[in-house]
């Protein structure tokens, strides 16, 4: 499992480290190196992940969506807040499960040499 970078949570991240603090321009990269778990916490896309694993002859790659990403769980800390507890009111849950299933933080890969 590596995280996918266009994923629910990579999504309220920029809102809340880019969007909301008035620097919608900052990169996903950097705000998951800084925001989602320890320092330099990466993120691919699915074409990043797929050239990773190039030297292998099968590669199957498919995206989980989490409790995270439909906001079902805790969060850490640095994270808790009024625009937590205001985003879990109003997240739309069940229309990210049927329109954005593919927009799971967690990439699963299954490779074969």
């Amino acid at each position: 499992m590596i995280y996918h970078k266009w994923s629910m949570v990579g999504l309220m991240l920029w809102l809340r480290y880019a969007l909301l603090a008035g620097k919608p321009w900052r990169s996903l990269r950097s705000i998951y190196a800084e925001h989602l778990e320890s320092p330099g916490t990466k993120a691919y896309s699915m074409e990043e992940a797929r050239r990773l694993f190039a030297a292998f002859s099968e590669v199957n790659i498919r995206t989980v969506l989490t409790h995270g990403d439909l906001l079902k769980s805790g969060a850490g800390q640095r994270h808790q807040g009024v625009l937590l507890s205001l985003a879990r009111q109003i997240w739309p849950q069940r229309l990210i499960q049927r329109f954005f299933p593919s927009a799971g933080l967690f990439m699963l890969i299954e490779a074969r040499q």
